[in-house]
């Protein structure tokens, strides 16, 4: 199923809830789980350092050194399981993805504040490719300008959302908590770092 355009003005997203099937899905999920090196990473909120509410891996090429929140992240090798998901998207996409971030949400209560992905690594107009497995989560984006402007998407196990062009300069997004009882997901955003 080709890529489907989600209407949200000034953003270019699209969406394929099956890009994996659910066999394929569930297996990257359980390998994942297991040969991920997770950690705890700390960010700076309101002017202090906290545990981060997931967790997290830096993975890419060697000089895919990436800054987020304050903290200079040297990526971990990738692991074998995620070399052909690479390259498919790579493929698919037309950009050369070099780097993931791997996040574990373990239950409902671990999350991802608003924020958007405009790190100057990223270059002006960044590609993410947002693969998810596990759980179903809601992502949410809202306008920066305009809040009322949001759109929320339900990310199934499998699914596969990109996000283009101006989306990062116009959106804030987060994937929120929720009290209803729900089960591990990890998600993998793959990205291009332009180094120095």
């Amino acid at each position: 199923m080709p890529l489907t355009p989600l209407p949200l003005t000034g953003a270019d997203l699209a969406f394929d809830p099956h890009w994996l099937d659910g066999d394929q899905a569930q297996t990257l999920f359980d390998e994942l789980r297991k040969a991920v090196p997770w950690e705890t990473h700390r960010i700076r909120l309101f002017g202090r350092e906290v545990d981060s509410p997931r967790l997290s891996c830096w993975i890419g090429d060697p000089d895919a050194v990436y800054t987020y929140s304050g903290t200079r992240f040297v990526p971990r090798p990738w692991p074998d399981v995620l070399r052909p998901v690479r390259e498919r998207l790579s493929l698919e996409l037309g950009v050369d993805f070099n780097s993931a971030l791997a996040n574990l949400y373990c239950d409902g209560s671990d999350s991802m504040g608003w924020h958007s992905d405009s790190e100057t690594e990223l270059g002006p107009q960044p590609t993410i490719a947002s693969v998810s497995l596990g759980a179903t989560r809601r992502f949410a984006l809202k306008q920066r300008r305009d809040p009322s402007v949001k759109l929320a998407v339900d990310l199934p196990p499998g699914g596969l959302l990109v996000m283009r062009g101006d989306t990062q300069a116009n959106y804030r997004h987060a994937l929120p908590r929720t009290a209803r009882p729900i089960g591990a997901r990890i998600n993998l955003t793959f990205r291009r770092i332009f180094s120095d």
